[in-house]
């Protein structure tokens, strides 16, 4: 008896499994304004939570910078946004700095895809770095009108992580991101 459940139990083949994720769920966001800031406005989800960073130096006060985050508590991700006004002549080595930082990320990755937005008529101007594989940082925006305002983002996860097992998430907060730079105006 003994025997016969040892040949019935080693004749089945055996492969192992891939590897699975756990279910996450996306609740369908809703958008709404993004509010109290003096020189700009944008749709930003409900999901989001703004949280105010009070590390005002010298240097942040002389460039009338403003730090915040657009956490998203439920998936452990932040997006780390800085805004300050700027001189005209400014615009290109404040816009290179913001591309090297983009491109410092490469290094680590596969690649990088730039998404450009641009609505003349309201000076809205962005780019959007998507950057493929395992990074620090998987999205970089950029928002100007190019001679007065900057406003710059960057995706970060609380923990490392597999792109995989965070791709429907990256892909969730992607969207908002998209959202956010086509519905970006600046007030004047």
């Amino acid at each position: 008896m003994l025997t016969a459940s040892f040949s019935v139990s080693c004749s089945q083949d055996y492969s192992p499994k891939p590897r699975g994720y756990f279910y996450i769920d996306l609740p369908e966001p809703v958008y709404q304004d993004l509010l109290g800031f003096p020189d700009f406005k944008c749709s930003v989800s409900n999901q989001v939570r703004v949280d105010a960073l009070n590390n005002e130096t010298t240097e942040k006060k002389k460039k009338n910078e403003i730090e915040f985050n657009l956490n998203y508590p439920r998936y452990r991700a932040q997006i780390y946004c800085t805004y300050f006004r700027i001189n005209p002549s400014e615009f290109r080595s404040i816009s290179e700095e913001n591309r090297r930082m983009a491109y410092f990320q490469v290094q680590n990755a596969k690649g990088i895809k730039e998404v450009a937005y641009s609505r003349p008529e309201q000076k809205v101007y962005g780019l959007i770095y998507e950057i493929q594989g395992n990074t620090a940082s998987p999205i970089q925006f950029v928002v100007s009108d190019s001679t007065s305002f900057f406003f710059r983002g960057a995706l970060y996860f609380d923990t490392s992580y597999n792109r995989d097992s965070i791709a429907p998430v990256l892909a969730y907060i992607n969207k908002d991101i998209h959202v956010m730079m086509e519905s970006f105006q600046w007030k004047r």
